[in-house]
């Protein structure tokens, strides 16, 4: 892996913070009425936000063989996150768009299910320490859905970092039931 040094982690969470304040763009009653949604798009789009987020997504971050990114903003993010760290990235896609045979994992929405894959030929993840990535963190279900199909391969999720942690639903909680508390949840950002 490669070196992550703390004061340099440390300082991009600083930049990073304040490209999320400044970029960040508010759409109010988006996806429903009564809900403010946080779109990061242009924060990503710009160039200084995107590496700032990059390198601030790894602060905390030691002994890591592989990242994976959860579908899809995840995908953005854990490819570079990987490349910061000098490691794999592996894409935790959403059902149905990999080709068989694939690991599954089927978990339960508050308005439904959905199910997370991984390849299950061509890799061997037994005894990799992952760091899962994705933009947002909410419910904390995808997360832990994540982990739990990663853990069925044999690797060790070994954190979870995220954008944005949406404080008020709860996600740390459920990471930390789901996957046991020491296991450290890194969020560049609170809402």
């Amino acid at each position: 892996m490669g070196g992550v040094v703390p004061e340099r982690t440390a300082e991009a969470v600083t930049r990073a913070q304040a490209a999320i304040a400044r970029h960040t763009r508010l759409v109010d009653d988006f996806p429903s009425p009564g809900i403010a949604f946080k779109d990061l798009t242009p924060v990503l789009a710009d160039a200084e936000g995107l590496s700032a987020i990059v390198t601030a997504l790894t602060h905390g971050c030691t002994e890591i063989d592989l990242v994976a990114g959860i579908d899809a903003r995840g995908f953005l993010l854990g490819g570079a996150v990987a490349r910061e760290l000098e490691v794999g990235v592996l894409a935790v896609r959403k059902g149905g768009k990999l080709p068989p045979p694939v690991h599954a994992v089927t978990y339960s929405l508050e308005y439904g299910s959905a199910t997370l894959e991984i390849p299950a030929d061509g890799l061997d993840l037994t005894g990799q320490r992952v760091l899962l990535v994705d933009d947002v963190l909410a419910t904390g279900g995808t997360a832990v859905a994540a982990a739990d199909l990663l853990n069925r391969t044999g690797a060790r999720v070994a954190g979870v970092a995220v954008i944005m942690e949406l404080v008020g639903l709860g996600g740390r909680d459920t990471i930390a039931r789901g996957l046991g508390p020491d296991v450290p949840v890194h969020s560049v950002a609170l809402d």
